[in-house]
């Protein structure tokens, strides 16, 4: 059942990608283009989005379990660090460059739109990248502490 509805609400948001435009990366690049044409509309499909998930992010914060009996992950108090920061830096240029995201990326793949599938194996590089420094970091701490 689980499994059922991630693939309804997967689809859900897919079609509001696609009837937002925002698959588009030409909507996207325009969005971020202050200087020219600047099309305020991802701006607003961003206001809708926030505005939509206010009260179910709000609701979940006072539960333990998900409706559907999933544990949360702990909230990390503190957490910005340079991990953090160089990864949202990093994020950044990625979408100013493609006007691409993840979400959108995926669905443009689902369509076949080739400059996706490209943004998505470099996707799929760096968080595999990312975690083998990670998994690097966590070799040295433990190396280090053992001394």
């Amino acid at each position: 059942m689980h499994v059922l509805i991630a693939l309804l609400l997967g689809l859900l948001f897919g079609l509001g990608l696609i009837i937002s435009g925002m698959i588009d990366p030409a909507k996207v690049l325009a969005f971020l283009d202050f200087a020219g044409l600047w099309d305020s509309s991802l701006g607003l499909v961003m206001a809708g989005a926030i505005g939509v998930a206010v009260w179910p992010f709000r609701r979940a914060g006072r539960r333990a379990k998900s409706w559907l009996g999933g544990v949360y992950p702990p909230a990390e108090a503190g957490a910005v660090d340079r991990p953090l920061i160089v990864g949202s830096v990093l994020f950044g240029i990625g979408w100013g460059l493609s006007g691409l995201c993840p979400g959108p990326a995926l669905v443009g793949l689902g369509a076949g739109y080739l400059p996706a599938a490209v943004f998505v194996i470099a996707m799929i590089f760096g968080m595999e990248a990312y975690e083998w420094m990670r998994g690097a970091r966590k070799r040295r701490l433990k190396a280090s502490a053992s001394n």
